[in-house]
């Protein structure tokens, strides 16, 4: 049964010959939204590098910004997936397009973690160090692990399941939103014709939303701005320098995996990896700015649909993305944790890091994209394997939060590449946008 709205048909004679002259007059450069935020982040560093104390008053800068962007999420998730899946008509297509995105997540998420596993064990970043773990102040860790403990399989599962449909809307689990998001959709599909009423009050209320964003997206800058500042401020360059070979090893590791296993997964789609990071560039320099991958998920939605993928297709993929595929979270648990054991010198088995890649497939699950979840997913992976110290991960927490931009940079990117990728599986990509969209300039010759 087929209750999705669609625009009334416009044949020959009602259609009206289009004599609007296309807009050929060029912005001006410092118009552009990404070029405000480069600038912001260029002129955060500098503030909080030459200012350190101005770090925490700036902080609220870039936590206003997140919070106005995370007041948002939910309601775009709840009506993006909402009409996503009355869109798809029945349930049976719908099972079927989860099943594959499950499926693609799954085996590019969990080759990222074998990925950051090899590259820890060929480099081995933390080998020499000869580290002494009771030499450390663990007094920083013990919130991350507190909550890591609280990470349960049981505790999981439960924690998806909000007190009242509504409370899903107000709350910051967006695994709640899913489930709330789905349940109600289908409802809609099994009323039938009786729902249309209800399906043009969402859609017309998801453009009033994302109305909303782009008045929002207007105090990105500034967001980038007071949280750059606070980065460089209250953490300093030189915290780099004392563990330079992991953020190298993690950047590089991230960087090869975008432009290499993306990129071939894109390559075997029809589109360019770089052309794609060029189009999404705004976003990618917000998420940078912010560490973040939050902050760029509504305007991600928009540009996803504006480069030819099927709203319903993109409805699922991405909501979904930001809890279930996590790329660079998952380069980052086993880097991370392969480092720790060889500056503490404790030696890993090939079974126990079957057992670390095991434990981080099920850990990194649920872990929205948001600043500190990389290093509380670390913590639950650790505290499951015990031959790790898990009061090491003091060591890196100094430059956790230079590694979290790349962390979100590398989530953001691979989930734009699933849409893609999904959409061209179900025959719901419209190639020629894709193209216009990736290629700008030819599009307008």
């Amino acid at each position: 049964m087929d209750i999705s709205v669609s625009p009334p048909p416009q044949g020959p004679d009602t259609k009206k010959p289009d004599t609007k002259k296309p807009d050929t007059k060029k912005k001006a450069f410092f118009s552009h939204l990404y070029v405000q935020v480069i600038v912001a982040i260029i002129l955060g560093g500098l503030v909080g590098y030459y200012y350190p104390n101005m770090a925490d008053p700036l902080k609220t800068l870039g936590d206003g910004f997140i919070k106005l962007i995370k007041m948002i999420i939910a309601p775009v998730i709840f009506l993006t997936l909402v009409t996503g899946i009355v869109g798809m008509s029945d349930l049976k297509t719908m099972g079927k397009i989860s099943l594959k995105v499950f499926g693609y997540f799954f085996v590019v998420s969990s080759l990222a973690l074998v990925i950051g596993l090899i590259v820890a064990n060929l480099i081995q970043p933390g080998q020499g160090m000869n580290i002494n773990p009771l030499s450390l102040k663990t007094d920083k860790i013990a919130q991350f692990a507190t909550k890591a403990h609280e990470t349960t399989l049981s505790g999981f599962v439960l924690d998806i399941i909000p007190d009242t449909l509504v409370s899903a809307l107000t709350g910051n689990n967006i695994l709640q939103v899913l489930l709330v998001s789905v349940l109600f959709g289908i409802g809609l599909i099994l009323i039938g014709d009786k729902a249309r009423p209800v399906i043009e009050v969402l859609t017309s209320t998801r453009q009033a939303v994302f109305k909303v964003v782009n008045i929002l997206m207007k105090a990105a800058p500034i967001g980038a701005f007071g949280a750059f500042a606070f980065t460089i401020g209250k953490f300093g360059l030189s915290a780099i320098t004392h563990l330079a070979s992991l953020v190298f090893s993690f950047y590089a590791t991230s960087l090869l995996f975008v432009l290499i296993v993306l990129g071939l997964i894109g390559l075997f789609t029809g589109f360019s990896i770089l052309k794609l990071l060029t189009y999404l560039k705004t976003e990618l320099l917000l998420v940078l700015g912010t560490s973040s991958s939050e902050s760029a998920l509504p305007s991600l939605i928009e540009k996803m649909e504006a480069a030819g993928c099927q709203r319903s297709i993109v409805g699922l993929v991405v909501p979904l993305g930001y809890s279930f595929n996590l790329d660079g979270t998952n380069i980052y648990m086993t880097l991370a944790a392969l480092f720790i054991a060889q500056a503490t010198n404790t030696p890993l088995s090939f079974e126990q890091q079957a057992l670390l890649i095991g434990v981080a497939i099920l850990s990194s699950k649920g872990a929205a994209g948001v600043s500190g979840s990389g290093f509380i997913t670390l913590a639950a992976t650790l505290s499951v394997v015990p031959s790790i110290p898990i009061g090491a991960m003091a060591l890196i927490l100094g430059v956790d939060r230079f590694m979290s931009e790349c962390r979100s940079l590398t989530n953001f990117v691979g989930n734009a590449v699933a849409t893609v990728v999904i959409s061209h599986w179900e025959g719901a990509l419209d190639k020629e946008k894709l193209k216009a969209a990736l290629n700008p300039i030819k599009s307008l010759v």
